[in-house]
């Protein structure tokens, strides 16, 4: 598991998969399912894991967060690294963040709190983060006016952040304000395109940033990587031509909910059973919805077996 400090090119090494967390009946830690998550993910290439919203950490409490990381862990093979989530409102995150002083990992991703709560105060907020934890954190600018620009490059400057996930939805993705002048003010090597596959290509292309995340590389991890491996080498028409068998998935999830189809998604494509999400979400219970997510999700995966197979014949 990695532990050293993070770099850039820790975060273009690998798609930051955002995983679902599989959990019991009684919704708890389910390591058999989370086993076998990571282990899909690790077999399509996939070794950075970052828990957050689609694990529904943001209702994890304080010592609830220190019993899944530590189920988590043992499942972890030595060359993984697993990117926890504190918050979002800044008590918790405080109390999570002494928990995570007591293990190894080399940040966290502070999750972003939009009510009650104002720019210069997360910016305050997240330095203090940082302070308190004695490492750099990963920022989630998720809605514009979370945070200031200005204020969240001083961050990086005073080394309280490390990286920043840029997750700002946009209709054409290459006209993004925010981010034009973000990338002026903070080195693109540490900022992570944080909404799949859909805006990839265009925030590597535009605004020169060099990583991203993926929930659904969760079904299909062969193939976020190609198109990772495909940016890295700009070939864009293999990128694009891939990122084309994810938008199914991607428009289901846009459609009813990210987190919950997602997290469906694994359970109808055979690869894990999920279990029920956590507090305050429920799963995708309309069946309906699920007899129209189902052959998507196991295309996509074929799609991925497929990648994997030509892969093993080329190899």
């Amino acid at each position: 598991m990695k532990t050293t400090s993070v770099t850039p090119a820790d975060l273009r090494g690998s798609v930051l998969a955002v995983p679902p967390m599989p959990r019991n009946a009684d919704g708890s830690f389910h390591a058999e399912g989370n086993r076998r998550v990571l282990a899909h993910l690790r077999a399509g290439s996939v070794t950075t894991f970052m828990y957050g919203g689609n694990a529904n950490f943001y209702n994890l409490g304080v010592a609830e967060l220190g019993r899944v990381l530590d189920s988590l862990t043992p499942l972890l093979a030595a060359g993984d690294w697993l990117i926890p989530s504190v918050g979002a409102d800044y008590g918790k995150a405080a109390e999570q963040i002494d928990l995570l002083r007591e293990r190894a990992f080399p940040t966290a991703m502070v999750l972003p709190l939009r009510f009650p709560a104002t720019p210069a105060g997360a910016a305050s907020g997240i330095g203090k983060l940082a302070a308190r934890y004695g490492k750099p954190v990963i920022a989630y600018v998720k809605d514009e006016g979370y945070i200031d620009n200005k204020e969240l490059a001083a961050l990086v400057k005073d080394g309280a952040v490390c990286a920043v996930k840029y997750a700002i939805v946009r209709d054409d993705p290459k006209k993004d304000a925010v981010l034009a002048d973000l990338v002026q003010r903070v080195d693109p090597n540490i900022l992570i395109s944080g909404i799949g596959e859909r805006p990839v290509i265009d925030h590597f292309r535009s605004f020169g940033l060099r990583a991203f995340t993926s929930g659904s590389t969760c079904v299909a991890p062969a193939l976020s990587n190609r198109i990772r491996e495909a940016l890295h080498a700009n070939d864009d028409a293999s990128a694009a031509a891939t990122r084309e068998l994810f938008i199914p998935l991607e428009d289901a999830r846009d459609k009813y909910s990210p987190i919950r189809i997602l997290h469906a998604a694994v359970e109808l494509a055979g690869i894990a059973a999920t279990g029920p999400i956590g507090e305050f979400l429920s799963v995708i219970g309309d069946p309906k919805v699920l007899a129209e997510l189902a052959p998507i999700a196991r295309a996509l995966l074929a799609h991925n077996d497929a990648a994997l197979g030509q892969q093993r014949q080329a190899a």
